[in-house]
């Protein structure tokens, strides 16, 4: 596994770049808020700025400053392709053109879409049973573009092109976004910095046959064709299980057995801590934590879509691909897919998928001896160094170090309390979590460069947004061929 030599050769985009762009898009905000004297003002200025810098696309500017609203009300999915064909059908259409892939400049705007890190997460300011110390419940410091129940944030990005398999590593990350001595946001090193965050792992696009133990068939035709890009977001849910437990003894809450009809073995140790005589069921817990991890990739997702629409490519987000395929744990030599490490047990459904060592690991054996091992890691994550309860941790705040220290760290007692439950549940079910995956993905979203003919012969007018009628123009200043 190996990383791509650093591209430089599109990341000029400089702080004149930046500000001048920064401009536009308040002046067209203060212009539709009615200061039409003030918007103008800082549109001109803008645009004087950006007419001196004739390299930077000028689809990036309309991105920046492209209405929220529009790409609310005009996201679609948008699935024809250049180079695509539906070959018989009411729509029936062959592109006239050849696969276009995305450049890296765009390519990197809609991974920053996904899963890029927007700076330092706050942390959650107040509940009354913590005081006098802050809610100690986040295990990222950084703030990515999509929420995370209780910032736990357990989900990584990998994605597939033409030229390869990639990992995008954000989750951990501190703060990326740097500044100029002005204030204004420097976006040269805001890419770059995720560049560096990147890391092939595969030479060549990932193989997904056409076949419906891989993919559903209304998809082969449109789904990871050449030159599009398919992000494939992946959560813990391990890791977000033992956040999830940590959370519930935090508030005085335990679980029981609701399969087998029994309670925890040893946990009437733990009367001081939680509620032993009302305990929440193990199913629900665990329905919990399925059901946060997929809003939190589902929204990433949904960034990217509206990435989409203001840079003017097509695409769109979707489920439409068996997650062990991808994974790699279809059970078919010839389906690869991301080749993570998995199990299987005649207890289990399905093969339960754990980890790609050395890339992303689940927070559960075989990544770790015990699930104390796992527990402890959790523990270093939220309060060792770079963590968001660590005081020598940058952040947002004027006392800074005094709000990230003020984040009680968890006792051995409570370390205990939580690795009892955890273990158990590994024991008994043979995995952990005990009756959801232990890791997972739902849906992906997928990039690519539109056939507009097909649209303008099958749809009425609207079809599509004026960033993807004028999309080759302002960003390849040359049309498909």
């Amino acid at each position: 596994m190996t990383k791509d030599p650093i591209s430089t050769s599109w990341f000029s985009i400089s702080r004149r770049k930046m500000l001048g762009s920064l401009l536009v898009g308040i002046g067209a905000l203060l212009t539709g808020c009615g200061m039409t004297f003030l918007g103008q003002c800082a549109s001109d200025k803008g645009k004087v700025l950006l007419n001196r810098v004739p390299d930077l696309p000028p689809g990036l500017r309309e991105a920046v400053r492209f209405p929220l609203i529009e790409a609310l009300q005009g996201r679609r999915a948008r699935r024809f392709a250049l180079g695509a064909s539906i070959p018989a059908g009411p729509l029936a259409f062959t592109s006239q053109y050849d696969p276009m892939p995305l450049s890296e400049l765009e390519q990197m705007m809609v991974l920053l879409a996904v899963g890029g890190n927007t700076g330092w997460f706050y942390l959650h300011p107040y509940n009354p049973r913590y005081a006098p110390h802050i809610p100690n419940y986040a295990s990222a410091s950084g703030g990515r573009t999509f929420p995370s129940a209780a910032g736990f944030h357990t989900s990584e990005f990998f994605y597939t092109d033409d030229n390869g398999v990639y990992f995008l590593s954000t989750r951990d990350a501190p703060s990326l976004v740097g500044r100029n001595a002005d204030g204004t946001m420097d976006l040269n090193a805001y890419l770059q910095t995720h560049r560096s965050h990147i890391r092939k792992l595969k030479d060549g696009r990932m193989h997904i046959p056409a076949n419906p133990a891989h993919i559903e068939m209304h998809n082969p035709w449109c789904v990871n064709l050449p030159g599009s890009t398919l992000i494939m977001p992946v959560a813990d849910l391990a890791q977000h299980q033992i956040a999830a437990l940590c959370y519930l003894v935090q508030n005085g809450a335990c679980i029981y057995d609701d399969i087998h009809k029994n309670p925890i073995p040893g946990m009437e140790r733990f009367r001081s801590l939680v509620d032993v005589e009302h305990p929440y069921p193990l199913t629900y817990i665990e329905q919990l934590t399925l059901t946060e991890a997929t809003a939190e990739i589902s929204t990433a997702c949904y960034s990217g879509m509206l990435m989409l629409q203001a840079m003017g490519l097509g695409g769109w987000m979707f489920d439409g691909i068996t997650p062990l395929s991808i994974l790699g744990a279809s059970g078919d030599p010839k389906v690869p897919g991301l080749g993570f490490r998995y199990d299987t047990n005649e207890r289990w459904p399905l093969p339960n998928v754990t980890g790609l060592p050395g890339v992303f690991e689940g927070y559960c054996p075989p990544h770790y001896p015990t699930m104390r091992a796992a527990v402890d890691a959790l523990v270093t994550r939220k309060f060792g160094p770079g963590g968001p309860f660590h005081p020598e941790t940058p952040g947002p705040y004027r006392e800074n170090q005094r709000i990230r220290g003020s984040g009680e760290i968890h006792s051995e007692e409570f370390k205990e309390c939580v690795v009892t439950m955890a273990q158990y549940i590994f024991d008994r079910f043979g995995k952990f979590p005990g009756v959801v995956p232990t890791l997972f993905m739902l849906t992906y979203l997928q990039a690519h460069h539109l056939d507009l003919e097909f649209y303008d012969k099958h749809f009425s007018p609207g079809a599509y947004l004026e960033t993807h009628a004028h999309h080759m123009k302002l960003w390849h200043a040359a049309s498909p061929s």
